[in-house]
């Protein structure tokens, strides 16, 4: 099985997949490399910032409803505590729900306790998480200190377990053990296949949604009612009960195939749940691979194609406009790698030319053993498009865009789009990720770049007002001065 749950923990992104963080080329050439098992790493001899697994495993499991989280590290690893927060309190917006805080807890390990260690701490701060919020499941995640002091994790828990009468996590997301900061996705539903996830007691129309945020669940409702299929949204906002049955669902299907992977190929793997391996639904040639990977994986074949049929037909006036709109501008992307090249392919319907890819890592094959078909997809159509992988190194991203000088700029890490507006070049932050979904949402989504390019004035007085904090030394480099050579074989 690729996906092993007899083991505590999921094992890294760079030991699992051959995941990458460092390449410059073209698609043709990465597609080649990654599906011919040659792809190496291109290191850094200089790095400015990324992100961490922890934060993407702890903000992702905090937003379950019936969940508590205790984070066992220093203070300081709880700083991401306040974006969760954040983004679940939009979440609850837009489902009308009253506000309520995370429900997370910090065993502030200081510096005593990596001497002499600090289980007594995680011993009182999980009693402490089932005593205050009364969840039905309690998350455990790691952190560099607690790692790197070999923190007995997964026997404390085993103790409490006699006690507490709730599921008792661990998730083993330390920041240190991988630069892709996507491995704590990985972490976080290995925590759920193992401790919570129960084996089927029938099976279902429901359909696993992979996901976010959720916005466009009642999109999503009412598309999939037309098939007689109903989805589950998971895992922010839904419930431990939701979660604990996904094995008894008729398919899984995900916005975003890096995340979805480990857990659709997990649930495949243990439970014989089908899990869609298709372009993700933005778009059109996105939305049909999508429906039509359901419509196979369900036997809703013939209901999923009269489906986009009547659709494609609908938006093709609407969508002539916006195309003779967007004729003739450029565009950067930049983002996760399948958000990325997926976005590639879904500006590129919209009439504009993308004239550089960069994504903040590259997974050469998903856990089902195949390279993603957003890469092959775009190796196919768009071979010789400049592409570049980075965990988000702005330092390259403001040298690049300073160089190419797009009419756009798109990502999905408000942590880059600022600095290209700084630049004098519009930028468009694709925080939702359900922009550009499907039929409808390509026609949204095309109007908003629209807009974007119309009025360019924040960008204009932004740069005419703003000092870049870099040298015009760094700015005539070539963008990957700091990227060692490739290593030919």
């Amino acid at each position: 099985m690729a996906v092993n749950l007899q083991n505590p923990e999921a094992p890294i992104r760079e030991i699992r997949l051959g995941s990458i963080t460092g390449y410059a080329g073209t698609v043709r050439d990465l597609a080649a490399q990654a599906t011919g098992c040659s792809l190496k790493n291109r290191e850094r001899c200089f790095s400015q910032a990324s992100a961490c697994s922890s934060g993407c495993a702890q903000g992702y499991l905090s937003r379950i409803n019936d969940a508590a989280i205790v984070n066992h590290a220093p203070v300081g690893c709880a700083a991401d505590t306040i974006y969760s927060n954040t983004a679940n309190k939009w979440g609850e917006r837009v489902r009308d729900w009253q506000h309520r805080n995370i429900h997370v807890l910090n065993t502030n390990m200081v510096e005593e306790d990596t001497v002499f260690g600090a289980v007594g701490k995680l011993r009182d701060a999980v009693r402490e998480a089932y005593r205050r919020f009364q969840p039905k499941a309690i998350f455990v995640t790691t952190s560099c200190v607690s790692g790197i002091i070999g923190e007995d994790i997964k026997s404390v828990l085993d103790e409490l377990q006699e006690e507490i009468p709730v599921p008792l996590a661990p998730v083993f997301c330390e920041g240190f053990k991988s630069k892709i900061w996507a491995s704590g996705f990985d972490a976080a539903f290995h925590a759920i296949l193992t401790k919570i996830v129960k084996p089927p007691e029938q099976r279902t129309n429901k359909v696993n949604m992979i996901n976010f945020s959720g916005s466009a669940r009642k999109q999503i409702v009412d598309t999939l009612a037309k098939f007689g299929l109903e989805p589950v949204f998971l895992a922010p906002f839904s419930t431990i009960e939701q979660l604990s049955r996904m094995s008894e669902s008729a398919a899984t299907i995900s916005i975003c195939g890096t995340l979805g992977s480990y857990i659709g190929n997990g649930l495949e793997e243990a439970y014989q749940v089908p899990y869609v391996k298709t372009l993700q639904p933005h778009g059109i040639a996105g939305m049909d691979s999508w429906l039509r990977g359901l419509g196979a994986a369900t036997g809703k074949e013939a209901a999923v194609e009269e489906y986009i049929r009547e659709e494609k037909e609908r938006i093709q006036p609407e969508l002539t406009q916006i195309r003779e709109k967007l004729a003739g501008h450029t565009a950067v992307v930049g983002m996760g790698p399948s958000f990325g090249h997926n976005y590639i392919r879904t500006l590129q319907e919209l009439g504009i030319e993308v004239i550089w890819g960069a994504t903040w890592h590259l997974d050469p094959r998903y856990d089902h053993g195949q390279t993603p078909t957003s890469l092959q997809q775009l190796a196919e159509t768009t071979a010789g498009l400049p592409i570049s992988v980075g965990d988000q190194q702005n330092f390259e991203l403001i040298n690049l865009l300073n160089r190419l000088r797009p009419d756009l700029y798109v990502a999905r890490h408000g942590g880059s789009t600022v600095w290209a507006t700084k630049l004098g070049i519009p930028s468009v932050m694709v925080a939702d990720e359900y922009s550009a979904f499907g039929y409808q949402g390509l026609i949204d989504f095309g109007h908003r770049l629209s807009d974007a390019l119309t009025n360019r004035s924040l960008a204009k007085n932004l740069s005419q007002r703003i000092k870049m904090p870099y040298t015009d030394w760094w700015l005539q480099q070539d963008s990957f001065h700091f990227l060692e050579e490739e290593v030919v074989v």
